[in-house]
C-alpha cells in the first residue's frame, strides 16, 4: 500500500546540477491568469499562501501568462509578503514575440532577451530569477548562441541558473555543451509520454532536470475533469484535440479507470497522477497549475504518497501507453516545441 507521509515535510529535489533545492512538486503560475478560467488576484494569493505552508517553493511563470498578469501577481505577493522572496524558487520564461502583422513569432536574440527579463523582474520587484528559461527556440538561431547569451545573463547577476522549454534531446547536448543547463521544461504525464523517447534519458545522463508541466493532463487525470461544454468556454481546449468530440468522451472513459483506481486507494486521482511522476526519476519535477486551494492540496497529497511497484503497476495497467485518443496539441498549437520523434 502506498506510504503516508507527513503534509509538513515536503520532499525536495536538486535543480539540475545547481545549489538550488527546490520541492518536489511546484507551482505552474499559467493559472494565475484566466487560461483555464476566471481567477483573481486574491486566488492567485491564497494558492502562494497554502503552497508555503506545505513547503511547496517551486514557483514558474512566465511573461506571456496573461500577458504578464501571472507575474504581477506574484510580484504584488511578494510586496505583501517580505519573507516569501527567499522561500521562493522562481522561474519565468521569454522568447515567445509577435511579429509586425500581429502574428506569433520566436526570438531568442540577446536584446530581446534581456529586455523581457528585466520587464519579468519589474513586475515581481526582484532583482534577480533562480531560474530562466527560453520559453521556445528560434530556429535560425544556433541554440549555443543562445546559450550563450543566457550565460551572459547569469553573469551578470540577473539569473542564477538557465533553462530551455519544449526542446528536443539532442538540443539539450547542444546547450549542455556552452553552459550548464539546469532544466528543461516540457508536457509530461500519464497521458504524455513522448519524454520518455529520449529526453528523460538524455536529461538524466546530463544532470539536467525535467520539469514536468500539465501532469495531470489538463485535468483529464484528476476526480473533477473538464467537461466538454466547459472546454467549449475556454480558447484553448475548444480545438485541443483531446478536448473535442468524440476524443474529449473516448478520454473521460479511459480515465474512469485511474478515478475508479484511486477511489479504491482513498486518494485523490490527481495525486496518484502526481505520485506516479514522481516516482519515474528522481529529476523530474512537476508543476501543476491550479486555481483551487483545495486542488493544491491534492495534488500536494501526490508527494506525500510512496507508491509501491505493485500500485505503479496497476496505474500502468489503468492507463497503458498510447491510451490517450487525439494528439496534446492540435495543429496550430504545436508551432514552437521541437519534434524529435
Amino acid at each position: 500500500m502506498a506510504e503516508r507521509g507527513n503534509a509538513r515535510a515536503m520532499k525536495t529535489r536538486r535543480l539540475g546540477q545547481s545549489d538550488i533545492s527546490v520541492s518536489a512538486i511546484g507551482i505552474g503560475a499559467m493559472s494565475f491568469s484566466d487560461f483555464y478560467g476566471p481567477t483573481s488576484e486574491a486566488e492567485s494569493h491564497a494558492i502562494l499562501d497554502t503552497a508555503l505552508e506545505h513547503g511547496v517553493t517551486h514557483l514558474d511563470t512566465a511573461n506571456r501568462y496573461g500577458q504578464g498578469r501571472s507575474e504581477r501577481a506574484i510580484g504584488s505577493y511578494l510586496r505583501a509578503n517580505s519573507a516569501a522572496r527567499d522561500r521562493f524558487v522562481i522561474a519565468t520564461k521569454a522568447g515567445i514575440s509577435t511579429d509586425a502583422e500581429g502574428k506569433r513569432c520566436y526570438d531568442n536574440t540577446p536584446v530581446h532577451l534581456e529586455a523581457e527579463l528585466d520587464a519579468s523582474l519589474g513586475r515581481m520587484g526582484i532583482e534577480a530569477v533562480d531560474l530562466f528559461y527560453v520559453h521556445r527556440r528560434q530556429q535560425d538561431l544556433p541554440i549555443e548562441e543562445v546559450t550563450e547569451t543566457l550565460g551572459r545573463l547569469v553573469a551578470k547577476g540577473k539569473a542564477r541558473t538557465i533553462g530551455f522549454s519544449e526542446i528536443a534531446p539532442s538540443s539539450v547536448r547542444r546547450a549542455q555543451a556552452v553552459h550548464p543547463v539546469a532544466a528543461v521544461q516540457s508536457e509530461y504525464s500519464l497521458a504524455t509520454r513522448l519524454p520518455e523517447l529520449g529526453l528523460v534519458q538524455t536529461c538524466a545522463e546530463l544532470g539536467t532536470s525535467l520539469v514536468a508541466f500539465s501532469p495531470v493532463g489538463r485535468s483529464l487525470l484528476t476526480d473533477s475533469p473538464i467537461g466538454y461544454d466547459a472546454a467549449q468556454e475556454l480558447g484553448f481546449l475548444r480545438s485541443n484535440p483531446r478536448f473535442v468530440q468524440p476524443n474529449h468522451a473516448f478520454n473521460i472513459a479511459a480515465t474512469d479507470r485511474l478515478r475508479t483506481l484511486a477511489r479504491e486507494m482513498g486518494e485523490p486521482t490527481a495525486a496518484l497522477a502526481v505520485a506516479w511522476l514522481l516516482a519515474q526519476a528522481e529529476h523530474i519535477l512537476p508543476i501543476p497549475g491550479t486555481r483551487s486551494v483545495a486542488h493544491l492540496r491534492e495534488l500536494i497529497r501526490g508527494a506525500e504518497l510512496r507508491l509501491s511497484e505493485t500500485e505503479l503497476a496497476a496505474i500502468d495497467a489503468a492507463l497503458p501507453v498510447g491510451w490517450a485518443h487525439g494528439d496534446r496539441y492540435s495543429e496550430a498549437q504545436s508551432g514552437g516545441p521541437e519534434r524529435y520523434c
